[in-house]
């Protein structure tokens, strides 16, 4: 960690490849000095946000529970409570609202590599290396299904957007598909030669993208189970993809050190971040699709402004590698984990208005405007007055869809009690099956002991 309240300089490592390049601003502006905090450093980089909607990064609180490294992390659609998983085998379940006491989670027999919240928030999956999947209801009782789901360490678990499908990857080098209620299995997905390490949906359920340890990311058609391409662009294990909300682009980081993200309909590569000096562990779009922040072995987060193609700001806080990071569902807190055991809960801050119009309106993308004529055309949202003239916006008037208040709630109530009820009945059969099987083996002991004692 570097010295308390000191304020680095840090350059953008992105360069052009494969023929499509982005471009940085490189202006000079004034940086504001602000305390930092006791718990971290920050670093921002040239340039940094300016403007009375931005703030920096602040640590808003850091969890301390587990007694071996953070593997995962993952908010709960209402960002009430935030899951993680560690190598102690352990999955934790913390509640954001202050002196709450946290659940701990017992039943994996290995290390917990992965977490992912419902939908609703009313199920939480993880994946172990105990080479099984629980689905547990994240309340005080701490209840959970368990099914053997990988010949092997499942290293992701992801839920589909409508809550009615996972989808798991495995060091057996298979993707799988599942039904999340049945909990039975549907399909797989068995192209790579090597450790799959996440397995991603997109935004409306109709792709599929993985990351291997055979160097490829490989994005699938979910109805027809094929691989519609494969981007073989990284030089070492791809560690961690996903899905921009969008879902027109995808981000892969890797242990190569590089961030790479590609336009899944063209499959172009739009831009190559070389920022982190080890390699790059996890990374999470935020809403608005503007940013991305980013977990590397060299202990730091960075989070990027995707728009710009530059970095903004260097977070050191864990002492060791940063394993995971994640942001909330509205983009207001981001959560990191690292080797250090902690689990830290950041405030976004800088971008304070992107994330409050993200979640009133879901705008479509845009492509960029810029007054360089030789810019590749990117399709990464553009939020109002900004990237574009503010008669641009007016030209094009979006009528925003909105729901009542009161239905949406009522809705999400009875999808989150289908899903306890659903987990109920689960629970039941596992028991009845369980019943059923001890008193068949008690009819045929008995039928043993009559004839033992028949003449």
């Amino acid at each position: 960690m570097g010295d308390l309240g000191e304020r680095r300089r840090s350059r953008s490592g992105m360069r052009p490849s494969c023929g499509a390049f982005w471009y940085w601003m490189m202006q000079r502006r004034t940086r504001r000095q602000f305390p930092v905090p006791l718990e971290f450093s920050l670093s921002t980089a040239q340039g940094g946000c300016s403007g009375p909607e931005h703030e920096d990064p602040s640590l808003e609180r850091h969890f301390k529970g587990h007694r071996d490294a953070v593997t995962c992390v993952d908010f709960s659609f209402n960002t009430k409570q935030l899951a993680s998983g560690s190598m102690d085998s352990c999955l934790m379940v913390w509640h954001m609202k202050p002196q709450s006491r946290a659940y701990r989670f017992v039943g994996h027999k290995d290390a917990v590599t992965c977490v992912n919240f419902s939908p609703s928030g009313h199920l939480l999956a993880s994946g172990s290396r105990d080479k099984t999947v629980r689905i547990w209801v994240p309340n005080v009782k701490g209840e959970s299904t368990v099914f053997r789901a990988h010949t092997a360490t499942v290293r992701s678990v992801h839920f589909c957007s409508d809550g009615q499908s996972l989808v798991t990857a495995s060091d057996d080098k298979t993707v799988k598909v599942w039904s999340t209620h049945r909990q039975k299995f549907l399909f797989s997905l068995s192209q790579h030669i090597n450790w799959v390490r996440c397995a991603k949906f997109s935004p409306d359920g109709r792709l599929i993208v993985s990351a291997s340890d055979d160097k490829t990311v490989k994005l699938w058609d979910k109805t027809s189970r094929e691989c519609v391409h494969s981007y073989c662009e990284h030089g070492s294990f791809v560690t961690y993809v996903d899905f921009h909300p969008s879902g027109t682009c995808i981000a892969a980081a890797s242990m190569d050190n590089t961030v790479k993200v590609w336009d899944v309909r063209t499959h172009r590569l739009l831009q190559h971040y070389q920022l982190h000096s080890a390699a790059v562990n996890a990374l999470s779009f935020h809403p608005s699709g503007n940013y991305l922040v980013t977990a590397s072995s060299d202990s730091t987060l960075k989070i990027l402004d995707l728009m710009e193609g530059r970095l903004l700001y260097t977070l050191h806080g864990h002492q060791g590698p940063a394993t995971t990071v994640a942001f909330s569902r509205t983009g207001e807190y981001f959560a990191s984990g690292g080797s250090d055991e902690q689990v830290m809960v950041w405030k976004s801050n800088f971008d304070v208005v992107d994330y409050g119009e993200i979640i009133k309106v879901q705008r479509p993308p845009t492509m960029l405007a810029s007054s360089s004529g030789n810019l590749p055309e990117v399709d990464f949202p553009i939020p109002p007055g900004r990237g574009r003239s503010q008669e641009s916006v007016q030209s094009q008037p979006q009528e925003p869809i909105s729901m009542p208040q009161t239905l949406t709630s009522t809705l999400e109530h009875i999808v989150g009690q289908l899903d306890v009820l659903t987990q109920t009945v689960s629970i039941l059969e596992q028991r009845l099956t369980l019943t059923e099987d001890k008193l068949k083996q008690c009819l045929e002991n008995q039928q043993l002991i009559m004839q033992r004692t028949t003449p």
